[in-house]
């Protein structure tokens, strides 16, 4: 078993992701729902959720999801879904299911949702965070800065601290 200390010397330890970092950027394929993410605007909230429809965590986070972006939309807060988990042979495939997925089983869907088959979002995002396992969320606050990093259901009480700014 490697230790934090160890994998961050391999990661290297300016590259160590934590609260308080200066958020990646965002790198997918493809955009499958919603506007494309191409930079963090100053002054908005991002929730940044990797996903996949294998997860049956992640399938049960999205309806919450669907909830904190109509809630807070109008304060500035977006809500990103990241699809770099999806399982097939190939990535026209693995886009192909998440799309007819997608359109099955949540029609209410009302966020963005990116399609990363490649794996750069998990050298960009959750290797540096040392984030093990989806869903995963990261909040990214006015600043560009990670606010949280966690799992999903502890969006409730984080979001409205973030939106203090605490």
């Amino acid at each position: 078993m490697t230790s934090v200390t160890e994998s961050a010397s391999q990661v290297g330890a300016a590259n160590v992701l934590s609260v308080g970092s200066r958020a990646p950027s965002i790198k997918v394929e493809d955009w499958l729902r919603g506007q494309p993410v191409t930079k963090f605007e100053p002054g908005k909230v991002y929730i940044v959720e990797f996903l996949a429809t294998w997860c049956g965590t992640c399938i049960a986070s999205m309806p919450n999801l669907v909830i904190l972006q109509d809630k807070y939309r109008n304060n500035g807060v977006e809500v990103v879904g990241i699809a770099a988990h999806e399982q097939a042979s190939t990535a026209d495939e693995a886009r192909a299911s998440l799309d007819a997925w997608l359109t099955k089983s949540v029609p209410n869907l009302n966020y963005a949702i990116a399609f990363d088959y490649a794996g750069e979002m998990n050298k960009l995002w959750m290797d540096p965070s040392f984030s093990v396992g989806i869903p995963t969320s990261f909040v990214v606050d006015r600043d560009g800065r990670f606010a949280f990093i966690g799992h999903s259901t502890q969006l409730d009480n984080a979001l409205p601290k973030i939106m203090k700014g605490s």
